[in-house]
């Protein structure tokens, strides 16, 4: 059985660019779920899943509520509704924003340390608020993984530093190197690091 089977993937504030380089630097036959939560605004209608298409060898969905969680797909957050990923399948939730975001970083985290556990890997990049950083501590409480992009390669350094400041992170890369971790991960090779 795969070691991880959710990477949960949160940014904001220059996470275009670093979703174009994470996302794309996973290969057609990566089997892990991909769930993202990028800040949006509420007005963006489908204009991240267009963007984001061209770069991506993964199908790339926008989730909808009730949708199935299957592996090798990325499931993008629309914009204004929280992404929660339950037992099998991924809802929408009209809550309250956390930290002024809805979609929040925080409650996709939460909620895939709460159904995924072990078998959870958390990747917080780019962003300028703190969201993320409570939700990536619950993963490593639950025995997933922490995964932050180094400050010094983000656009926005403030939600990479406030986790590595909160959180015992297993590891901070470089953005270009997060891809290819994730593709060993989940290949089950552990580097002797490990």
């Amino acid at each position: 059985m795969m070691p991880f089977q959710m990477i949960a993937v949160g940014t904001s504030l220059g996470g275009f660019e670093a979703l174009k380089t994470v996302l794309g630097g996973l290969p057609a036959d990566f089997a892990a779920t991909v769930a993202v939560v990028q800040h949006r605004s509420s007005e963006d209608s489908e204009g991240m899943l267009r963007l984001l298409e061209p770069y991506v060898r993964l199908p790339i969905i926008e989730v909808e509520d009730k949708d199935q969680i299957l592996g090798g797909y990325v499931y993008l957050s629309p914009p204004n509704y929280h992404l929660v990923a339950e037992q099998g399948y991924f809802a929408l939730s009209a809550d309250s924003p956390v930290m002024h975001a809805r979609p929040s970083i925080d409650v996709l985290f939460e909620s895939v340390a709460e159904s995924f556990g072990q078998q959870a890997v958390g990747v917080l990049l780019t962003g300028m608020s703190c969201d993320g950083t409570a939700g990536l501590a619950r993963i490593k409480e639950r025995g997933g993984l922490a995964v932050v992009q180094d400050p010094a390669s983000a656009e926005g350094q403030r939600m990479p530093q406030s986790a590595i400041a909160s959180v015992a992170v297993d590891k901070v890369l470089p953005l270009a190197e997060i891809a290819p971790f994730l593709v060993e991960l989940c290949a089950g090779q552990r580097s002797k690091a490990w």
